[in-house]
């Protein structure tokens, strides 16, 4: 059995099945590195991810993307393809259709693995982690509205609790804000991103300390 046969295998086992519209409550948060910070009451807005591992080539990588310079938000950050729920979407649909949108990825040869851990964004969503599975790399085009660059990035260095760390920033008259980050050569991997990234982390090895049990 190869490492990348182990590693789909491994996934479909710790991920939670596929769901409906979305996640119901978050398990993981950007106020988990924060919890003196104030957080509001609010109705979170659903929203998906896709985290596509690629399998293909001497080892497995994940498909991220760097958001447009003209962005109103987030501008240039590091991100998977996603965002909010259309309504009467799942999140599968909606992290799929996210990505055919942004980058022009086709859920042909696309096979839907699980969900991670729902997050809850400070900017007021839920964001559904769609984890999914390809045997190569896709072909792409970003589109230029929304992606500035798509790119790879090898999954062993995303789960290698060594490229992780605690980074911090300092608005005036508030408080210092944690995130995690994990810097990939000449891109910064932070935030939201990176925390969805820790959480599967997490989950992955909590699982395995449960089997050893």
């Amino acid at each position: 059995m190869t490492d990348a046969v182990r590693l789909k295998a491994r996934l479909g086992r710790v991920l939670d099945p596929v769901g409906g519209a979305g996640a119901a409550y978050a398990l993981r948060s950007d106020f988990d590195l924060n919890p003196g910070a104030e957080r509001p009451t609010r109705q979170l807005r659903p929203a998906a991810v896709l985290i596509l591992i690629i399998a293909g080539g001497e080892e497995p990588r994940v498909l991220m993307t760097r958001r447009s310079d003209s962005l109103a938000s987030h501008t240039g950050q590091i991100a998977f393809p996603g965002g909010r729920l259309d309504p009467g979407e799942t999140a599968v649909e909606a992290a799929l259709r996210e990505a055919q949108e942004e980058v022009a990825l086709s859920s042909d040869g696309v096979e839907v693995l699980g969900q991670g851990d729902p997050y809850e964004t400070g900017t007021g969503f839920l964001v559904t982690p769609v984890v999914a599975w390809t045997t190569a790399s896709p072909r792409t085009e970003p589109n230029p509205d929304e992606v500035a660059e798509v790119f790879e990035v090898p999954w062993a260095f995303l789960m290698d609790a060594a490229n992780h760390r605690q980074d911090h920033y300092e608005l005036e008259g508030q408080p210092r804000r944690y995130f995690w980050a994990m810097p990939y050569g000449e891109r910064y991997i932070w935030g939201v991103t990176a925390g969805i990234l820790r959480a599967l982390h997490d989950r992955l090895e909590a699982r395995a300390g449960e089997a050893a049990a």
